[in-house]
């Protein structure tokens, strides 16, 4: 019931906007007689135009089927029909008008051989206008089905990719230490947020033996899928290397020269790995080109500035390891650039100094507090917005 009331009340909202298209035509009509000199009666024209339209409406319609080919077959066919519809149109419209609103007094026959400027002019006027209005209408409808469809199309292929992004995420997660193991007085705690669903930060911490404890982060050169890509092969060559722990600068060697041979030319992996010795209070170092670590001993902060290139740019460069003692109280905080990089509404970059500033002002906080508690410091400052991956990996010694 509803459905046939919504049709007919469509029905009746179509007839009354093409009456208003006719009285149109009729004023259209009317004022090119009225501009060459000739002698209209608005009641005739009105007549006119309204038969007109209304006979010739419902057959070019229900014949629209034969015109709708390739131009100018379209045109050639739509003469075609016109020339021959045009004379029981004519001849139909004018008993009307004779009969309601006769422009002058004459008989039937008389106003048929002699009357036929106006109804021709007419019945031209609307019909190139009808096919004008049926040829674009068409060409419109196909256009928006196309649009539907690309939309459709574009929609399902969104979700595809959001779905693999989805699993990309969760497989990159599954890289990370789902449980940092823990050494004896010492403390290690991890955090990572991606700028995107997946990113090219990586951190890692292996337990070497009962006295060992290996820590590393990176950062590929990237954003997205490429950057966690290349951050998947950085995790399967420091896992290959792990018996190679010992000395942390050929671990970066081992690594650098698995990826000079296969990233591409523009991409690069800034790293640093170390070695924790719990029984010796030593962490053993080698630092690839990341962003210096920042130490917090004595209630004074200082970088570990020594380091050498970015992995996957130079085959031959020779890294170097680094020793530094661990006291009582002293906190090692290692980031990604993300962290430095994060930019406030005015594009002013966090930068190392508040990092250090933070540092010191935590001094008795845990290893899982300053991560926390630094991310969510700089979350404030950029408003939420990471234009890069943030990861940190806090050692706090007893």
């Amino acid at each position: 019931m509803v459905i046939e009331k919504l049709t007919k009340s469509a029905t009746l909202s179509r007839f009354f906007r093409d009456q208003g298209i006719y009285l149109f035509i009729a004023l259209v009509v009317g004022a090119i007689f009225w501009a060459i000199g000739q002698p209209i009666n608005p009641f005739t024209i009105i007549l006119y135009s309204l038969c007109i339209g209304n006979f010739l409406s419902p057959l070019m319609q229900w014949l629209q089927f034969l015109y709708r080919k390739p131009s100018p077959y379209d045109w050639l066919i739509f003469v075609a029909l016109l020339s021959v519809l045009i004379w029981p149109i004519y001849a139909l419209t004018t008993v009307v008008v004779w009969w309601f609103a006769p422009p002058t007094r004459q008989s039937l026959w008389e106003l048929m051989a002699t009357g036929w400027k106006l109804p021709l002019l007419v019945t031209l006027v609307y019909a190139l206008m009808n096919f004008l209005y049926g040829k674009s209408k068409a060409r419109l409808e196909r256009r928006n089905v196309e649009l539907q469809r690309m939309v459709q199309a574009g929609a399902a292929q969104i979700e595809v990719q959001e779905e693999e992004l989805r699993r990309a995420q969760e497989i990159q997660q599954s890289l990370l230490p789902k449980e940092i193991p823990q050494m004896p007085g010492f403390a290690v705690a991890g955090a990572w947020r991606p700028a995107r669903t997946v990113g090219g930060d990586y951190f890692d911490v292996l337990k070497l033996d009962e006295n060992r404890l290996a820590i590393s982060i990176a950062d590929v050169s990237g954003k997205g899928v490429p950057a966690a890509l290349l951050m998947a092969n950085v995790q399967a060559s420091l896992r290959a290397s792990v018996r190679d722990f010992d000395d942390p600068a050929r671990v970066c060697s081992i690594i650098n020269g698995m990826l000079c041979e296969s990233i591409a030319a523009d991409k690069f992996v800034t790293f640093f790995c170390g070695v924790l010795d719990v029984a010796k209070r030593t962490f053993r170092y080698c630092n690839a080109g990341h962003p210096f670590p920042l130490l917090l001993s004595a209630g004074a902060v200082r970088t570990l500035e020594e380091g050498g290139a970015v992995l996957g740019v130079f085959p031959v460069w020779k890294y170097e390891a680094s020793t530094i003692r661990l006291g009582s109280g002293d906190r090692l905080l290692l980031f990604t650039d993300g962290i430095t990089e994060a930019e406030d509404c005015r594009g002013q970059e966090f930068g190392v100094e508040k990092v250090a500033a933070f540092l010191k002002a935590h001094a008795a906080s845990s290893a899982a507090e300053l991560n926390e508690h630094l991310l969510a410091q700089v979350a404030e400052y950029c408003g939420g917005q990471f234009h890069d991956d943030a990861t940190l990996v806090a050692l706090a010694a007893n």
